[in-house]
């Protein structure tokens, strides 16, 4: 299949060899057969060559080239066309410098690849066609600008490695992101999301719990922080029975002590992570918070306080609309919440409280509402067992047990309450100071780490993953996390956020050339992207035909 170098740590000495890397048909699986053997490399630098390594790399692509070169006469088993999208995030990359890291990990373990090559080669491949790991070798990577110099079971091995080291991997991706491009740890936005996986059993790292699609199967959650500027800055992986919440402390102090951030971060979050030992945690370590809070759950005085009329500021649109109605206070609340050796902790804080009520919001939630009103009435008229209600139960009063024809009315007072606080959002902060439309822009960002996990979870098909190991699993999820951060920072920074994620992924996987000869026809479809895109970089990117040394300077592109 090829040839590659190997290098192999004894005794504190690098031993260089060529190997030949096939699949045997009789056996199998993958065969290594060493083709030459340099020892220390010591005779090639006694023969006036300084480096050993940069020769005989060289060595191997001659290798390599002469081998494809003997096949030309024979009837190929491979494509004629060749993927080229993926010069963006190859520009990425190089211009973070990803490369010389991963070779100190060569150095220092005994792998007979490249591990750079194999998360490059992931990374493109997931951007570029989402599919099992077998598939992406064999019908993904072969296509790509280079020759594959690993092989199926190094790839696998090179991922379990990715999954046993995928928080140093995330911390090394996040230093180098500040080096060149800056990081802005004034804000840090914070959700979680988890995906299921069809399977009969729990194990150690996929547990039932309540899942984000009212699913029942075991889980596997994700924790994920932006910084200020929406780019991936961290990532958590955790078993779907443990409490999200907690996340959010581990994950953000992880970011501060691994890039020496003293500053005071404002941590965002939804309503779902709000809960009094975090904005406790948060205040203790210098920080502040913008969390959302459930109009549902607050006191009779503070729902009472919202729905009041007085004192709302309307914001409206360039047509005179009202976009939505605001208001603010600023009091001294009070927290409570138990610790961990069991005692009740108390404590106050002068917090900052916006409400906003957005009509096109509230008649959304009143629709949803009214949904579950007539499924709530028709089953009650047809004296339904409880287990039938299931999300209307909360629209009904039962009498009677489990399992059972309950006697049920409806619960008027619960729907009344519900259908007044339709378009009503409640952000609770500690940023006193703050006017409310930088708190309400602020919070309202956190669409970005929403949109995160529906390129995560749609365009890269997370799941369904066929992994059995939590190592490759979690390498899986990793390489997904580093297509979505470098996509993120093409996205941003590169094309100054001037285009949808769905534009930049059409590209990356339209953009490919079918070769005839030394000439390459150009498949992609003109578009506005595209267009703007060939001036934007000076490439031939909208030619019909460009020759060899045209696509090398396209997959050449420097940032």
């Amino acid at each position: 299949m090829a040839y590659f170098l190997k290098k192999n740590l004894k005794n504190n000495k690098v031993y260089l060899s060529i190997v030949n890397s096939y699949y045997d048909h009789n056996r199998g699986h993958t065969v290594h057969e060493t083709y030459a053997s340099f020892g220390t490399g010591q005779s090639l630098i006694d023969n006036g060559i300084s480096d050993p390594v940069a020769y005989l790399t060289e060595e191997v692509r001659k290798l390599n080239y002469e081998r494809n070169l003997s096949k030309t006469n024979e009837i190929s088993d491979k494509a004629p066309y060749r993927y080229a999208g993926h010069f963006l995030l190859k520009a990425i990359l190089d211009k973070l410098e990803v490369e010389p890291i991963f070779k100190v990990y060569d150095m220092t373990r005994n792998f007979h690849f490249q591990l750079y090559d194999v998360l490059s080669s992931l990374i493109y491949a997931r951007c570029i066609k989402p599919c099992s790991k077998f598939r992406t070798y064999f019908e993904v990577i072969p296509y790509l600008d280079k020759e594959c110099a690993f092989s199926y079971d190094q790839l696998l091995e090179g991922l379990a490695y990715f999954g046993e080291n995928y928080e140093s991997i995330v911390e090394i991706f996040t230093k180098l992101i500040k080096e060149k491009y800056g990081m802005d740890t004034s804000r840090a936005y914070f959700d979680c999301t988890n995906f299921y996986f069809e399977i009969d059993r729990e194990d150690e790292f996929r547990k039932k719990g309540p899942s984000k699609e009212n699913r029942k199967e075991p889980l596997l959650g994700m924790g994920l922080l932006l910084d200020g500027n929406q780019i991936p800055s961290g990532m958590k992986l955790f078993p779907g029975n443990e409490s999200e919440k907690p996340k959010v402390r581990e994950i953000i102090h992880d970011l501060k002590w691994n890039n020496d951030v003293e500053g005071r971060v404002i941590q965002v979050a939804d309503k779902g992570l709000n809960s009094a030992k975090n904005i406790y945690e948060a205040l203790k370590n210098g920080d502040g918070y913008i969390f959302s809070k459930s109009c549902k759950t607050l006191p009779e005085v503070e729902k009472t306080w919202i729905l009041l009329d007085n004192d709302y500021i309307d914001i409206r649109d360039e047509n005179e609309e009202i976009r939505y109605r605001v208001k603010e206070c600023i009091d001294t609340f009070s927290y409570s919440f138990t610790d961990d050796d069991g005692g009740r902790k108390t404590f106050s804080i002068e917090e900052k409280r916006v409400v906003t009520y957005n009509p096109s919001l509230a008649r959304k939630q009143l629709l949803e509402i009214q949904k579950l009103e007539e499924k709530a009435y028709d089953l009650c008229l047809s004296r339904a067992k409880k287990e039938e209600f299931g999300d209307c139960a909360k629209y009904v009063s039962f009498k009677g047990k489990d399992g059972k024809k309950a006697d049920v009315s409806i619960n008027h007072d619960k729907l009344d309450q519900d259908k007044k606080l339709c378009g009503y959002n409640l952000i609770v902060t500690s940023e006193t100071g703050m006017d409310h439309r930088d708190i309400y822009k602020t919070y309202h960002n956190l669409w970005r780490i929403e949109e995160s996990f529906r390129i995560m979870k749609s365009e890269l098909d997370a799941r369904p993953a066929f992994m059995k190991t939590k190592e490759t699993l979690y390498g899986h999820f990793t390489i997904c996390y580093l297509s979505v951060l470098i996509s993120r920072l093409l996205q941003i920074y590169e094309l100054g956020d001037e285009d949808s994620y769905q534009s930049i992924y059409n590209f990356i996987r339209e953009f490919t050339f079918v070769t005839v000869g030394n000439k390459y026809i150009n498949m992609a479809t003109r578009n506005e992207f595209i267009t703007k895109l060939a001036k934007r970089t000076r490439l031939p990117l909208t030619s019909a035909m460009i020759s060899d040394k045209q696509y090398k300077k396209i997959m050449g592109y420097k940032l």
